[in-house]
C-alpha cells in the first residue's frame, strides 16, 4: 500500500511539474525591435517562426536602441535582435579595431555577466561602408576606400571649384568614432564644400541623382541593390562589425525549452544576400515586411 501511495505521488508530482513547464513555456515572449526595415523583417520572422515552433510573441516594434536595452536589463522585455558594433561601442564604450567572431566574443562575454545570453550571430554584417553608383565607380576604377579619398584628394588640389561631395548623416559626421578619427585612419582631409549632411535616408538618393560622388550606407540596405550602388571595400578596416544576433535574457532560456534552438536555427538562415532582397523588397518594391518574411520563410521550408 505504502509503495502504491509513493508511485501516485511521484505521478502527481511529475504531472505537476510538467504542468508547470507548459504554462512558463505559454507565457507570451515580449520581443523589441528597432525602427527601420531590417528591423522590421526580423521581427516578422520571429513571430511567424516561434508561433511555428509551439511559442507565442508579443512584438514591441519601433524601440529606440537605448529604451530596448534598458528595457532588457529591467525585464521588462524578454528578447532583442542586436548587433554586435551596436553593443561594444554604445553600450561598452569599446571603439579598438576587433575582427567579428572577437566582437561577438567581447560582447557575449560581457553580457554574460548581466544575465543576457548572445545567442548564435546571423552570418549576416549591416556595417557601415561608401557607395557610389556603379557606373562612376567602374568608371574612375574605384573598388576601395582608399582610391575614393585619393580621387578626394586629387580634386581638392587641382579643381576645387568642382570638388567631389561626400553624403553623411548628421550622427556620423559628430560621433566620436565617427568621421574624425575615419579621416585619421585614411589621411582624408576635406574642405567643408566636400561635405553634404544630410538625413540618413536621403544618402541612397543623392548617390544615385549625383548630387553627392559617394556616399554613407548601411550594406545591407535594401537601396544598395535597388539602385545598383557600388560598395567600396574599407581596406583599412576602419568600420567595426555589426553582425545581428538574438539576444535573450538567461531566465527566459530557462524557462522556455527549444527557444534558443529555434532562435539560431533562425538566424543561421539570415545572411547578406538574404536580407539585402528582403530589405530592397520592402523599401523599393513596397511589399510588407510581414509577407516578405512569410515568403522567406517558406523558401526555407520553416513554414
Amino acid at each position: 500500500m505504502l509503495t502504491r501511495w509513493i508511485k501516485q505521488g511521484v505521478l502527481a508530482l511529475t504531472a505537476t511539474l510538467a504542468l508547470s513547464q507548459t504554462a512558463t513555456a505559454a507565457t507570451p515572449l515580449v520581443m523589441a525591435t528597432k525602427s527601420f526595415t531590417e528591423q522590421h523583417i526580423l521581427s516578422a520572422m520571429t513571430v511567424l517562426w516561434l508561433q511555428k515552433k509551439g511559442f507565442e510573441v508579443v512584438p514591441k516594434r519601433n524601440i529606440a536602441t537605448t529604451i530596448a536595452r534598458n528595457a532588457l536589463l529591467n525585464k521588462q522585455i524578454d528578447m532583442v535582435w542586436e548587433y554586435t558594433g551596436t553593443s561594444l561601442i554604445i553600450f561598452n564604450h569599446i571603439s579598438q579595431p576587433m575582427s567579428s567572431e572577437q566582437a561577438y566574443e567581447t560582447v557575449k562575454k560581457l553580457d554574460a555577466k548581466l544575465g543576457l545570453v548572445w545567442l548564435n550571430p546571423a552570418p549576416m554584417n549591416n556595417t557601415y561602408a561608401f557607395a557610389m553608383t556603379r557606373e562612376q565607380a567602374e568608371k574612375e576604377g574605384i573598388s576601395t576606400l582608399s582610391q575614393l579619398v585619393a580621387k578626394l584628394e586629387q580634386i581638392r588640389k587641382t579643381d576645387p571649384d568642382h570638388n567631389w561631395r561626400l553624403g553623411l548623416d548628421l550622427e556620423f559626421a559628430g560621433r566620436s568614432d565617427g568621421l574624425k578619427p575615419l579621416q585619421k585612419t585614411y589621411n582624408m582631409p576635406l574642405d567643408r564644400p566636400q561635405i553634404r549632411q544630410m538625413d540618413p535616408g536621403l544618402v541612397y538618393n543623392a548617390i544615385r541623382d549625383g548630387f553627392v560622388n559617394a556616399g554613407l550606407i548601411y550594406t545591407t540596405d535594401g537601396r544598395v541593390k535597388g539602385f545598383d550602388l557600388k560598395v567600396l571595400e574599407d581596406d583599412k578596416h576602419f568600420f567595426p562589425s555589426y553582425n545581428v544576433t538574438p539576444v535573450v535574457r538567461q531566465d527566459v532560456l530557462a524557462s522556455h525549452p527549444g527557444l534558443a534552438a529555434a532562435l539560431n536555427q533562425l538566424s543561421a538562415q539570415i545572411n547578406d544576400e538574404a536580407i539585402t532582397e528582403l530589405n530592397k523588397r520592402v523599401d523599393i518594391d513596397h511589399q510588407s515586411p510581414e509577407k516578405v518574411a512569410r515568403d522567406f520563410l517558406q523558401s526555407k521550408n520553416m513554414l
